[in-house]
């Protein structure tokens, strides 16, 4: 299989400049360059550029993925929506990192396949998951969240190391969300077991007595500023930054985790092994049921033959002497179910003797008589 790449970076909070989309373009001459986006493809080479750099200069979010294997995707936000301090204690490994610039920080996640050899399409992938992003700046710490868990996925802990705080809703997670996972492959045992201890998600919308009152009590320079940077906008997040300043904290902050990474992974193996043991039962069941209704189908079926075998034995020998292969098979399968008839009512002993007797008649039908042993008729 050749090699395929696809690249995707889209810029979000604010548009490429001329200038900007000059500079990348000057890197790639195929390239599908807008003034929020940047999407390409390789079955050779590769991308002219560091996308760590691109996405600190240039865009907001940034998709990787390969034939051999290797999904990728980062997402840039505002420090105003997002603690530099908060996305590192999630993103703690190879799979899951994160830093900040002087304006952003950026989550950087990583999933491997040893497996590969995939076929890609490349496009509608980072579209899914994008509007995660926007929950992140809102407040919802769940994709930071799962960003751990594929840190723990891939073994990148110490057993005893503590399981950082658990966000609301992990239970009922959003589309976005749930295509990261699907592209980043997480599983799904090991997010059903953290999922356990996380709270149902409550939405927090304050009321308008609150937020007026909250509203009053800012400083008139500091409303004179949020005013500004609202007529200008050129803001994305300024409601977002605003509301969590006004709730004091994050406001889907999680509870503390109490779970250790070895308690998570032991947890998510013996549940594995459970839907394993779940599955066979149920497939061991279904195969029995097929089985009943095959018997009492055959059972059916035979007592539909009973009293008129010599009808049935005219009818063999009369598809042998068309001397065609088809009918042959359909005379040996109708010569079975006269023995099943024989073998239930206590007349195979006559069955077999009238076996032989055909068998001697058609000799000479070597056709015949090789379907006739591989059915064990005589």
């Amino acid at each position: 299989m050749s090699e395929y790449q696809y690249y995707e970076f889209v810029a979000v909070d604010r548009p490429l400049t001329l200038t900007q989309q000059r500079e990348l373009r000057a890197l790639s001459t195929r390239a599908r360059i807008t003034s929020s986006s940047f999407v390409n493809d390789y079955q050779w080479g590769d991308l002219k550029g560091d996308p760590r750099e691109w996405v600190e200069r240039y865009f907001d979010a940034f998709l990787y993925l390969a034939n051999w294997g290797t999904h990728r995707i980062a997402l840039r936000l505002p420090v105003a929506v997002l603690d530099p301090a908060t996305a590192a204690e999630y993103c703690v490994g190879e799979s899951a990192c994160s830093w900040a610039t002087r304006s952003h920080v950026i989550v950087d996640l990583h999933s491997e396949d040893d497996d590969g050899d995939e076929e890609y399409d490349g496009g509608g992938h980072l579209a899914a998951i994008l509007p995660a992003r926007a929950e992140l700046a809102a407040g919802d710490r769940r994709l930071l969240y799962l960003a751990w868990l594929l840190c723990v996925q891939g073994r990148e802990l110490d057993d005893d190391e503590p399981e950082p705080p658990v966000p609301p809703g992990l239970g009922d997670l959003s589309g976005p969300q749930s295509a990261l996972i699907d592209f980043l492959r997480l599983d799904p045992d090991l997010l059903a077991v953290a999922a356990e201890t996380s709270m149902p998600l409550k939405e927090q919308t304050p009321s308008v007595a609150a937020l007026s009152s909250w509203v009053k009590a800012l400083p008139e320079p500091e409303k004179d500023a949020i005013v500004l940077r609202l007529l200008r906008g050129d803001d994305a997040h300024l409601r977002s930054e605003l509301l969590a300043r006004f709730h004091g904290t994050t406001p889907n902050e999680g509870t503390g985790g109490r779970r250790t990474v070895g308690e998570l992974l032991a947890a998510a193996e013996e549940r594995w092994l459970r839907r394993q043991r779940l599955a066979r039962e149920r497939e061991a069941g279904e195969r029995e049921r097929r089985q009943r209704a095959a018997a009492a189908a055959r059972e059916q079926h035979l007592n539909t033959l009973a009293g008129r075998e010599e009808q049935a034995w005219q009818q063999v020998a009369a598809m042998i002497e068309t001397k065609r292969p088809k009918e042959y098979d359909a005379a040996v399968a109708l010569l079975s179910d006269l023995k099943a008839l024989a073998d239930r009512d206590g007349g195979a002993e006559a069955f077999l003797q009238r076996v032989q007797q055909l068998r001697e008649r058609h000799a000479r039908k070597p056709s015949l008589l090789d379907r006739l042993d591989r059915a064990r008729l005589g």
